[in-house]
């Protein structure tokens, strides 16, 4: 129903055109119509206009005639864009506003104002898309300068200064057009990354940074800064450009780039680890007398009480969620430290309570039971924790295909189908093999031969 959607373009093909211009006249009235069609020009330096603007492939396809083809969605879509091409091709609307002063003597002086619409214009499709159901404007009655009012009533509100909202989906992109950034092709990656990099979070549609975004942006904003402006970026992409039209040369571009940036990376390399996640001080512990803090850790952000310095080590406390670096008070921090909860025992094994890198848990001798809401690891009792453990022992008991007396190795059914471990090494089982009827001898043989787990992550020595 719709022309080549990848594309920033705002050209419409003659034939088109014509068509819409028809179709106007005969929905709206040929009063409608401008006298010549209304030609638009991109604001974006970087549009893909290799092909025309996104429109209907015909005009005469209304949206209420196509909905009977379409799901709610598509019928949304479609007549926002039908809605938008019409729009573009019509008389402009004429709007009339108004505000009047009114005097309340040692009150002060009040204002009202209204809108007339004068000539609808291309408003006209909005309001038959909407069937009636826009916003009416305000309306002020007929008034001359000296009138007396009658109040039919006086309510009283307050009102806030707002910040300016957060970004969307929508208007990030928005902005990224307006400074020449990336391209119609490019938007979605650099979104996806901002979410997989945990530099951002997505709340009711508007992006939050993280205590990981926040660290990021300070560091590239006070030791990058000429490599995040938004200068820096479009130009890059303009010359970038030219070189595809073989306007400039590739190699001495890099080179201009490269030198400095090696530079810059060369000097930043000698920064300490403190001075990059510039950690906050949040007081005094009470117990210890040491300094607590909050800073961003390999795992993400923690607390620690006590410095490097000190005789004794540190202690360390990963923050909960919701809980943000620039926002913990002392008293929070505080109560992260009471983990490990100690609870008791069952089946001779001691339980506790603690919070690790994924969250808070339940430790059962060597076995670690997540704890989810609303259960919280501050308050859960005894027999809850038990019925937490109960549950998990019963879900690995359901996944044992086959156990050997006397030894680690287990048979064990797995997210891609039945595999023997000993806990160190995993190991697959031999096509049109039964689990069921493998030996002890032939599971230790697969496992001797199953290659070693990997690592995750990697460290590099440092010079």
């Amino acid at each position: 129903l719709i022309t080549y959607m990848r594309t920033d373009s705002v050209t419409l093909a003659k034939e088109a055109v014509d068509e819409i211009r028809s179709v106007v006249s005969s929905s709206y009235g040929a009063n409608m119509v401008p006298a010549s069609p209304p030609e638009y020009k991109t604001k974006s330096k970087n549009a893909q206009e290799a092909h025309e603007a996104i429109r209907p492939t015909s005009a005469a396809r209304t949206p209420k005639e196509m909905a009977q083809y379409l799901n709610d969605d598509q019928r949304k879509l479609y007549e926002l864009i039908w809605s938008r091409t019409m729009a573009s091709q019509m008389i402009p609307a004429v709007l009339n506003t108004t505000s009047v002063d009114l005097n309340a003597g040692d009150v002060g002086v009040f204002r009202a104002s209204g809108t007339v619409i004068v000539e609808e214009g291309f408003l006209r499709v909005y309001k038959d898309i909407k069937e009636g159901k826009d916003k009416e404007a305000k309306i002020l009655p007929p008034m001359q300068e000296g009138d007396r009012i009658t109040i039919g009533g006086v309510q009283s509100s307050q009102h806030f200064t707002a910040p300016p909202p957060r970004f969307s989906e929508a208007s990030l992109i928005k902005s990224l057009e307006e400074f020449g950034i990336g391209r119609p092709s490019t938007y979605a990656s650099i979104i996806s990354t901002l979410i997989a990099r945990n530099y951002v979070e997505l709340e009711s549609k508007r992006f939050f940074p993280t205590d990981v975004g926040k660290v990021v942006n300070r560091f590239l904003t006070e030791h990058f800064t000429q490599y995040v402006d938004y200068d820096f970026t479009a130009k890059l992409e303009d010359e970038l450009d030219s070189v595809s039209r073989g306007e400039l040369e590739w190699k001495p571009l890099m080179k201009e780039f490269w030198g400095p940036f090696h530079a810059t990376c060369e000097e930043k390399s000698e920064l300490s680890r403190a001075e990059v996640l510039q950690s906050r001080e949040l007081g005094i512990d009470p117990k210890s007398g040491k300094p607590v803090t909050v800073r961003l850790g390999r795992f993400g952000p923690m607390a620690q009480i006590g410095t490097a310095e000190d005789e004794e080590k540190p202690r360390f406390a990963g923050l909960l969620a919701g809980q943000k670096m620039d926002t913990i008070t002392l008293e929070e921090a505080l109560e992260l430290f009471k983990m490990p909860r100690q609870l008791g025992e069952f089946d001779g094994e001691k339980v506790s309570i603690g919070i690790g890198r994924f969250g808070p848990y339940v430790r059962f001798g060597k076995k670690f039971v997540s704890i989810k809401e609303p259960d919280d690891p501050y308050t859960i009792e005894y027999d809850r924790a038990v019925e937490l453990i109960k549950a998990k022992l019963e879900e690995e008991a359901s996944r044992i295909i086959k156990e050997f007396e006397g030894s680690d190795i287990q048979i064990l059914k797995g997210r891609w189908g039945p595999y023997i471990t000993d806990g160190k090494k995993n190991a697959k089982i031999p096509k049109d093999t039964e689990p069921e009827t493998l030996t002890l001898e032939i599971c230790a043989d697969l496992i001797a031969k199953a290659p070693e787990k990997k690592k995750r992550g990697r460290t590099t020595k440092r010079k």
